[in-house]
């Protein structure tokens, strides 16, 4: 059954894709049927520069403990930055 779960939001950062780096401008993060890899249900991301269409994307198929273990690097090496005062 697919579950419909996405969220979006406007990000600042830079991809790269098979043509080279490009801006990205939106990243959406859902919980649904994964388009590729072997599993039920997937954490889904996707990290698009919307002005240019689908040739300038990045997409991840992450399993749930994958998708858990990313979250918690992220905090980590923020957290890590902010200890030693870089932004």
């Amino acid at each position: 059954m697919c579950t419909n779960i996405a969220e979006n939001a406007y990000i600042n950062g830079w991809g790269k894709g098979v043509d080279g780096w490009f801006n990205v401008s939106q990243v959406c993060v859902s919980f649904d049927h994964p388009t590729y890899a072997p599993f039920e249900h997937a954490v889904n991301i996707d990290f698009m520069n919307i002005q240019n269409g689908n040739a300038k994307r990045v997409a991840v198929e992450l399993d749930t403990e994958s998708a858990k273990e990313l979250i918690g690097l992220l905090e980590t090496a923020l957290a890590k930055g902010k200890a030693q005062k870089i932004s």
